[in-house]
């Protein structure tokens, strides 16, 4: 089967779910196109392609713009194959900020006009090293505000890797590897 798996990535945690999706579906015989949403002059075929995973991390409430572009360009081609839509965020990582996190994904289709076949709520990570004063603070007083975590104490994954490789087994329709 092929597969276009389409990407965007500020701090890195979404390429490295972009990278274990694309060893999960090459050892699963899958043939995996790697696209990039922040190579704006790269070609993307969807020639051949049944199914589109499409991946982008949440920064103040919105996805990033070559992504929400890339989906607004090629709505015709997505509509025309099944797709699953993983939205990357740190609400995503707490219960009772999921509700926030499924708007994230709405405002993502309203501006876009493109409504995937699926959608997954992924939990991001914490890259302190990636963040200024202000930043920190946001992450700290907003984001995280309540949360028993310190930011800048330690870089945290809240990624859960076995129930993001389950949903794209299900997706693609291939077995879940064993670990």
């Amino acid at each position: 089967m092929s597969v276009l798996l389409v990407y965007a990535t500020v701090e890195g945690q979404t390429g490295k779910i972009a990278q274990v999706i694309e060893t999960q579906l090459r050892d699963a015989s899958c043939d995996v196109t790697l696209a990039d949403t922040e190579q704006r002059t790269a070609q993307v075929s969807f020639d051949g392609i049944k199914k589109v995973i499409l991946a982008a991390p949440v920064h103040e409430r919105r996805h990033p713009e070559t992504f929400e572009v890339f989906l607004a360009a090629h709505r015709a081609e997505l509509n025309d194959c099944d797709t699953l839509l993983l939205s990357v965020s740190l609400s995503a990582a707490f219960k009772e900020c999921l509700a926030e996190a499924g708007e994230y994904v709405t405002e993502l289709k309203m501006r876009t006009k493109f409504t995937p076949n699926a959608e997954m709520l992924v939990a991001g990570a914490v890259r302190s090293h990636h963040y200024d004063y202000y930043a920190m603070q946001v992450l700290r007083h907003v984001v995280l505000r309540g949360k028993d975590y310190d930011p800048s104490v330690d870089e945290q994954e809240f990624t859960d890797w076995a129930a993001l490789t389950k949903e794209v087994a299900r997706f693609v329709q291939i077995d879940v590897p064993v670990q």
